[in-house]
């Protein structure tokens, strides 16, 4: 705990000095999905993944966010590691066992730092999972404290399959960039909740096109998960999205350079 706290001033230090509440998001739609992972085979939402994401200068990298028993905010995609279920272990029985890269099981703080380390573009794209024990406010509150702590709130995405999860982010901060990810509410819908994007898997946005023009209409940013063969992602590049999220960033870059 004293370690994050020297390394939370560090951080809040090193934001104000060297101007990091301010950035301009690389100028491409390609949002990696937990990462940059499958070409080299790094495990997903590491360290490793993440960095490589930021290396290919994408415009973002997305990662998943659970609580633990113990208030712990880890990065971890699926609700158990290693066995244990994450919202019923301490931090320090998950913290046992490594990723398959011998990397810690991070935590948000060690995340969100390494994420802004020689990052001059890449946008961190949080998103926070569901809680089946009901603390999904908990949990949207505390990784709005540490984001607003380290001073770094204009570089990050929330994202969430949990409206309440949105709405007590916006609690928390109103100005919060957020996206809803379930896909059963309009964009008109989410605009009179303060949720100024979609991020709806993508054949939603296929059955319901009425839906693009209107989001743009709103003001509000298009995003679509996950997206991984060439024609869908020619289909959302000619749609004008404004992030495309997939396990592929290598082939969605290839396209993008190529004409087409």
């Amino acid at each position: 705990m004293q370690a994050n706290v020297i390394f939370l001033v560090i951080v809040f230090c090193l934001s104000n000095h060297l101007g990091l509440c301010q950035m301009k998001f690389n100028s491409n739609p390609v949002v990696a999905h937990r990462g940059a992972w499958k070409k080299n085979q790094f495990p997903e939402n590491s360290i490793a993944a993440l960095r490589e994401a930021i290396k290919l200068k994408c415009m973002g990298t997305e990662f998943d966010v659970r609580m633990t028993s113990d208030d712990s905010l880890i990065v971890n995609h699926d609700p158990h590691f290693h066995g244990l279920v994450i919202e019923k272990s301490t931090y320090e029985q998950l913290s046992k066992f490594t990723l398959s890269n011998g990397e810690p099981l991070p935590t948000l703080f060690h995340y969100l730092f390494s994420g802004i380390q020689d990052n001059p573009g890449t946008q961190l794209v949080i998103e926070l999972k569901p809680s089946p024990a009901g603390r999904g406010r908990k949990l949207a509150h505390a990784a709005v404290a540490l984001v607003k702590s380290m001073n770094i709130s204009s570089r990050v995405l929330y994202i969430s399959f949990d409206l309440n999860i949105l709405t007590a982010i916006l609690e928390k901060d109103p100005e919060a960039e957020t996206q809803y990810l379930n896909g059963d509410q309009s964009p008109d819908q989410l605009k009179t909740l303060g949720i100024r994007g979609l991020d709806y898997q993508y054949p939603v946005f296929k059955k319901n096109p009425e839906w693009i023009e209107q989001a743009k209409k709103n003001g509000q940013k298009l995003n679509v998960w996950t997206v991984n063969e060439e024609a869908d992602l020619r289909w959302f590049i000619k749609h004008r999205f404004d992030a495309i999220t997939t396990n592929e960033p290598e082939l969605l870059f290839e396209i993008l350079t190529r004409k087409y």
